[in-house]
């Protein structure tokens, strides 16, 4: 790899968070969801006016990860009322952590993590939270390697689709 930086995101960087969310999601996720399915959750979660409006929230931090000026992944942690579900202000959310797949395997995904873990710590923040979803064994992995340990469990919906996500949490 060539030079990795993790750096903040802004309203500037609307079409880039546009692309690599839609773009990550699919390919992490279409094999195990019908196009309709997944056409829909794309339109709903990552247009124009949804992705503004999280870019813009105060309680929403996104990060951006490039490689020398091209972006191949990015971090949204929560918040207060930005949180998904438990909105605890003692909490922070990682509720994305999307990696381009030709860069699977590099660390990017650690090193976003790290972000997540400084900025909870500048925060002043006692735990991280998130949602992983069941069938996803990897990142399960990941994250428990990272210290992780599952509590709860809650429904996410792709499309028409209710599926499980594990809910899993670290003191910081």
């Amino acid at each position: 790899m060539e030079q990795l930086i993790i750096r903040p995101a802004s309203i500037s960087d609307l079409g880039l968070v546009q692309q690599i969310g839609r773009e990550t999601f699919y390919e992490t996720f279409a094999d195990s969801n019908s196009e309709a399915d997944m056409q829909e959750y794309l339109d709903k979660s990552f247009n124009a006016e949804k992705i503004a409006s999280e870019l813009t929230n105060p309680d929403s931090h996104f990060f951006l990860a490039m490689e020398n000026e091209t972006p191949i992944g990015y971090m949204k942690l929560n918040t207060g009322a930005a949180q998904t579900e438990i909105r605890d202000a003692v909490s922070i959310e990682i509720e994305r952590i999307y990696v381009k797949s030709d860069f699977h395997g590099k660390k990017v995904g650690q090193l976003l993590y790290d972000k997540a873990l400084e900025t909870a710590l500048e925060l002043e923040k006692e735990y991280i939270w998130l949602g992983v979803w069941e069938e996803n064994p990897k990142a399960i992995r990941f994250y428990e390697k990272n210290g992780f340990e599952a509590f709860d469990k809650h429904v996410f919906v792709v499309g028409t689709d209710e599926q499980i996500d594990i809910l899993m949490k670290k003191m910081v």
